[in-house]
């Protein structure tokens, strides 16, 4: 799948993937928007053109357990037609947080495909083995 890809800025560094066959692909951050006491949103400066009927699903890194953070959304999506800054925004925990510095890698995308949808309007639904259950209705 080629995509493409705008830098925002002279100096961003381009989305990548840590290692061969890695489903997510990092972005590194490129500047920080705003900052306050309890939130932080960074800015990875690149703009994308996703092909039709994909779209990026933006998740925090495995390693956000060291920087005791938040992405704000726990995930963020990215539509084929947005073509800004990708962003993140992320909850710090005061007094445990350490804020993701400029060049360090935040999130990883992993680009996804889609299939368009049409709703049906129906008064009757088949039946199924689950029916209504919802939360915990399998008791496990």
């Amino acid at each position: 799948m080629k995509v493409k890809i705008k830098k925002l800025f002279k100096d961003a560094v381009l989305p990548k993937q840590a290692k061969q066959g890695d489903a997510g692909i990092d972005l590194t951050v490129h500047r920080i928007i705003k900052k306050s006491l309890f939130k932080i949103e960074y800015g990875f400066g690149v703009a994308m053109e996703l092909p039709p009927n994909t779209y990026a699903d933006l998740r925090p890194r495995s390693s956000i357990h060291k920087f005791w953070m938040l992405l704000s959304n726990s995930c963020g999506v990215a539509d084929e037609g947005y073509r800004g800054e990708y962003k993140a925004v992320f909850y710090k925990i005061p007094f445990l947080s350490t804020p993701y510095k400029v060049g360090e890698r935040a999130i990883q995308m992993i680009l996804k495909n889609y299939h368009p949808v049409e709703f049906v309007e129906t008064n009757n639904l088949s039946e199924s083995e689950r029916g209504e259950g919802g939360y915990g209705s399998t008791n496990k």
